[in-house]
């Protein structure tokens, strides 16, 4: 079941990923290929988390694993069957040799093994491959298959939206690989195959969870960043305006940049009157209402500043906490480490980054109550609480 009407009611459950073996196999020749900056100590990235887990399971959130949610999935062995073609197809490997023995390999694995190793991706050195073609003497790439290391950022592949799903089609390739995984959980496991489906990984337009903020039950905000076209929001608009009670999309356009690769890593929901905002792009936001007129979208520019113009949708004043501030320095090194992606388990409860300490003194400051979680290195994969966690229930 799915039910998220808001971004700050109280979390009921959520969805994550453990960090795995696929940050092992992140090396410098690949962190641009894979969307990495730097590479993160598996072992002190999976404490981190663990001690995420923990501190939600410790407000009796129900916390869920995409990993073994997979593997439940992947048991029929039919379904095995099919994701084990889908996902040798999509993994392009050009070699046929190599696809057969990956394939082999695969297939011998225990489900939830064999769905990590999927993840975490598999080094020519694993197979036993004989060099028949030129090309096995030639090629040095290392990988089989690549790894998916954005996978402990669950926020991004699919959506949660009122009682339905968007199942994402991402911006780039390594990463629209992740999305298979919520396409066999909505199609094949119990708890979710009824789940409605606004949007499919097979659409040609990109559009990723990090840039859908649920404002209301009614208004939903979609940002325009580097990984969301505005085609793709005009297209899931049209779907949910007949289809769900959703009247409103306010439509963010954010500069193209990979500091400000999503909406929520430049404004998040803290409280019913209070969001964080990183300051260096108040001045360089367009902010566009989407609404449905007979049947046809309606799309208007909106003149208000971002403060006045949330206010005005949520019917209350609202006060905007500047990341870092709203000091250059200070704004820049935090927003870096995501201090505006905040994680709500309740309003004017939420989840933030150690590291993060002027916005998270300024949280509090503010009324709000924080939860600080240790963050030296999943922060290194540029997301924070909020990009970490998919909620699937909220009050």
């Amino acid at each position: 079941m799915i039910k998220v009407h808001s971004e700050i009611g109280k979390l009921k459950k959520v969805l994550v990923h453990r960090p795995g073996h696929e940050l092992d196999n992140l090396i410098p020749s690949l962190l641009d290929q894979l969307l990495f900056d730097d590479i993160p100590w598996l072992e002190l990235a999976q404490e981190e988390h663990d001690a995420f887990v923990e501190l939600l399971r410790s407000k009796n959130i129900e916390v869920v694993y995409l990993e073994e949610l997979m593997a439940e999935v992947i048991e029929d062995s039919k379904v095995k069957e099919e994701f084990l073609y889908q996902f040798l197809g999509e993994a392009k490997i050009n070699s046929h040799t190599k696809r057969i023995a990956a394939y082999e390999y695969l297939k011998k694995m225990p489900a939830f093994e064999l769905v990590q190793k999927s993840m975490s991706g598999i080094r020519n050195t694993e197979l036993a491959l004989p060099r028949t073609r030129l090309a096995d003497y030639i090629d040095k790439y290392p990988f089989v298959t690549d790894p998916m290391p954005n996978l402990y950022f669950t926020r991004d592949p699919f959506a949660s939206i009122g009682d339905g799903v968007s199942i994402n089609h991402m911006r780039t390739e390594t990463r629209n690989r992740e999305t298979i995984y919520a396409e066999y959980i909505f199609k094949y496991h119990p708890d979710y195959t009824r789940t409605e489906k606004f949007y499919s990984r097979d659409d040609s337009l990109s559009i990723e969870g990090g840039d859908v903020l649920i404002l209301s039950d009614e208004i939903l905000a979609v940002g325009i960043s580097e990984r969301t076209q505005p085609e793709a929001v005009e297209k899931i608009a049209k779907t949910l305006f007949n289809r769900t009670n959703f009247k409103t999309i306010l439509a963010f356009y954010i500069p193209n940049s990979r500091a400000f690769m999503h909406l929520d890593t430049v404004l998040t929901q803290v409280d019913y009157d209070k969001f964080t905002v990183h300051g260096g792009i108040e001045s360089n936001l367009e902010i566009y209402e989407i609404t449905s007129l007979r049947g046809r979208l309606k799309i208007k520019e909106l003149k208000k500043s971002l403060q006045k113009t949330l206010s005005h949708y949520l019917g209350k004043d609202i006060t905007l906490i500047k990341c870092g501030g709203g000091d250059y320095v200070d704004s820049r090194r935090e927003q870096w480490s995501d201090a505006a992606n905040t994680l709500a388990i309740a309003p004017g409860e939420v989840v933030v980054y150690s590291r993060n300490t002027v916005t998270n003194r300024l949280l509090e400051e503010n009324g709000i109550k924080t939860h600080v979680i240790p963050s030296s290195e999943l922060s290194r994969g540029r997301g924070g609480p909020r990009c970490m966690s998919m909620p699937l229930i909220r009050e």
